[in-house]
């Protein structure tokens, strides 16, 4: 079931829509987008019924009470732009014998406010070196699209599967008589773990492309070097050891290895850690923005470095 906080007026919509997924190509260049566009919040899924938890939490030695991902829906309107848009983002995946009837309610809601076209993102793993830049592929749910893909350098997918949400709202979009467009970026088979920015930044611009819409993405270039930086240390392990190219995805533990060295030599942008700043002065008065600070702070991967600072918003006393 879909809540909403208001209902807003909106003038011949586009929908998109992401989840996390591969290379989290797809929920961060929405989230970006989000951010950039500065969309409003206007609803949101109640997750109680697509999502079983599997596992408790614990906090203070406490069993604490399930917590269900957020997926809530976004608004931008623009009066220079011929479409406004409808974001959704989706903090997870729902169970997979719920993926058919979540993909329902949200183009229900696409309906309800005269949406024309879906589109979503997705990663494809590719046989490439991770300092070259992707390439944008593309699937589309109607034959008159392919043309607009073409036009903007994306190349067709022939055959294949996009797994999750980001290929599922898709066919049922379709189902529904919605036009529909993924847009997939390409990374490295061996890096399919770890987050892609450089490949979230291609498939964004791509996007933007096609709706005339100008989105600074200087930010994604920076995290994409810092995070190059670190697989590149990865890849030169191998070559001391006498492998030339890493042929697997890396490791759980691989992955908090170059996290680590990431965190030891990044140095995040000041407009971030203004924002960061900003945010903990807000949560010591409003106990609820903790949520969106603990998102920043994964989002540059810098949690470890305030932990301490973080904990303190929940002690007694504090807000």
């Amino acid at each position: 079931m879909v809540k909403l906080q208001k209902e807003p007026k909106l003038n011949s919509p586009y929908l998109v829509a992401a989840w996390p997924g591969m290379g989290n190509v797809a929920l961060k260049a929405v989230t970006y987008l989000r951010e950039k566009l500065r969309a409003e919040e206007f609803g949101e899924i109640e997750a109680g019924a697509f999502f079983h938890p599997v596992n408790a939490s614990i906090q203070g030695n406490i069993i604490e009470i399930p917590k269900f991902p957020k997926s809530k829906f976004y608004y931008w309107k623009d009066s220079r732009s011929p479409h406004d848009l409808v974001i959704f983002l989706g903090e997870a995946q729902p169970s997979p014998e719920k993926e058919y009837e979540f993909a329902c309610e949200i183009l229900d809601l696409a309906g309800k406010f005269g949406v024309e076209r879906v589109y979503t993102f997705a990663a494809m793993p590719s046989v490439m070196e991770h300092t070259n830049e992707p390439k944008v592929w593309g699937v589309v749910t109607h034959p008159s699209l392919a043309e607009d893909l073409r036009d903007y350098g994306v190349s067709l997918m022939n055959e294949g599967q996009i797994s999750g949400m980001n290929g599922l709202l898709l066919a049922v979009a379709k189902e529904r008589g919605f036009q529909g467009i993924c847009l997939l970026g390409e990374l490295p088979y061996y890096t399919i773990q770890i987050e892609n920015p450089k490949s979230s930044k291609a498939v964004l611009e791509i996007l933007c492309k096609m709706l005339g819409m100008e989105v600074d993405t200087s930010e994604l270039d920076y995290q994409a070097k810092q995070i190059e930086g670190g697989i590149e240390k990865f890849v030169d392990y191998f070559k001391l050891h006498g492998v030339h190219e890493p042929k697997k995805p890396i490791s759980d533990e691989e992955i908090e290895k170059i996290k680590e060295g990431l965190n030891a030599h990044t140095r995040i942008p000041d407009s971030a850690k203004e924002k960061i700043q900003k945010l903990f002065q807000e949560a010591k008065k409003d106990i609820s923005r903790a949520r969106e600070l603990k998102v920043e702070l994964d989002r540059w991967d810098i949690y470890r470095q305030y932990e301490d600072k973080f904990l303190d918003l929940f002690k007694k006393g504090h807000h």
